[in-house]
């Protein structure tokens, strides 16, 4: 939608056409003037002995006028209703990408896909309903990094999400060492809005920071932990022997979990499967409700610069065509005297 600041200035249209009325009322003159006042004398297209210019000239410089005032109204663009990013929660992502994330014990239409896989695909869909809320991405193996840190652009954190490898942070599991560098990203961020979900299929086997002692640094910061153990408990791996029935979660840590989820305020969570991975994450947005105080805004364009350049543009064509005139003219002149 197309508007104007300052209406009430396109009223100065008008104000060549009054100053030329003036002048007809207090000096007729026997020739027509070009409708402007005595401040106008000297641009390009207008005479300097009254006389009226060209028609095509004055009809140029009247329109760089016209545009004049049209930029000094400000026309702008206002475009659609844009709901504007609200302050929710501060949320970090934090995902496991050991080695053991490689196990193909999750099936989506009928066939087996690795964890981290499946990780990825309820994830994508999980941070697309978190509109509103400060959202980051934390990876760990043998140690942890942030991958994205929290912000809004949800966009950006779903494609760095789909871009993490297995094994990118080494080939242990830090549980310890990444709940530690969660709460340092999040100590410094408004109190009850710092939430760690933390999925892993393993136990920690490495870091320097023990899990129990980086659950009571994120007690103490009031970083609430969500916990989720992933891996099936059952499947069937072919052998030289025949198949036999595996359990590919043996390693899964699932006291560790429970206590570090109970002791920040969480809750744990079990996903054996993909159904039950995308049933954990709507658990936790039901836990975690999005408050959305529907605050919204109008993006606006400013199109002054192209009236105003328009107008300059004009006025520089008017001045280029005066100065030909007047060589044309003292050609002439030069001419006639030879």
């Amino acid at each position: 939608m197309l508007s104007l600041a300052y209406p009430w200035v396109l009223v100065l249209v008008l104000l060549p056409l009054m100053i030329n009325f003036r002048r007809k009322r207090q000096q007729p003159v026997a020739a027509p003037v070009l409708p402007v006042g005595h401040w106008l004398q000297g641009l390009p297209g207008v005479s300097r002995s009254g006389q009226s210019s060209p028609r095509w000239r004055t009809a140029l410089l009247l329109l760089a006028w016209v545009l004049l005032v049209l930029a000094l109204a400000r026309p702008q663009h206002v475009g659609e209703p844009v709901d504007l990013p609200v302050t929710g929660r501060d949320l970090l992502l934090t995902v496991d990408i050991s080695p053991s994330m490689e196990e193909q014990d999750m099936i989506l239409r009928q066939r087996r896909i690795d964890r981290l896989q499946a990780v990825k695909l309820v994830l994508d869909d999980f941070i697309r309903q978190r509109q509103g809320d400060r959202l980051g991405l934390l990876l760990f193996g043998s140690q942890p990094y942030i991958q994205a840190p929290l912000s809004f652009d949800h966009r950006t954190i779903r494609t760095l999400l789909d871009e993490a490898g297995i094994g990118m942070a080494g080939r242990a599991t830090a549980i310890g060492d990444a709940i530690g560098l969660a709460v340092k990203r999040l100590r410094d961020r408004p109190q009850d809005q710092r939430v760690v979900i933390l999925l892993t299929d393993g136990a920690n086997t490495a870091g320097e920071l023990s899990p129990d002692k980086a659950t009571e640094i994120a007690s103490a910061a009031g970083v609430r932990i969500y916990t989720i153990g992933i891996g099936a408990e059952a499947m069937i791996q072919p052998g030289l022997l025949g198949s036999r029935q595996v359990n590919p979660s043996r390693d899964l840590d699932e006291a560790l979990l429970t206590r570090i989820a109970d002791q920040t305020g969480g809750r744990y969570f079990r996903a054996r499967s993909l159904p039950e991975l995308q049933l954990v994450y709507e658990s936790i947005n039901q836990l975690e409700p999005i408050e959305l105080e529907g605050k919204r805004y109008r993006p606006v364009t400013e199109l002054y610069a192209w009236a105003a350049g328009s107008a300059l543009l004009l006025w520089l064509a008017l001045q280029l065509a005066s100065l030909q005139a007047a060589s044309r003219s003292r050609r002439q002149q030069e001419a006639a005297h030879e």
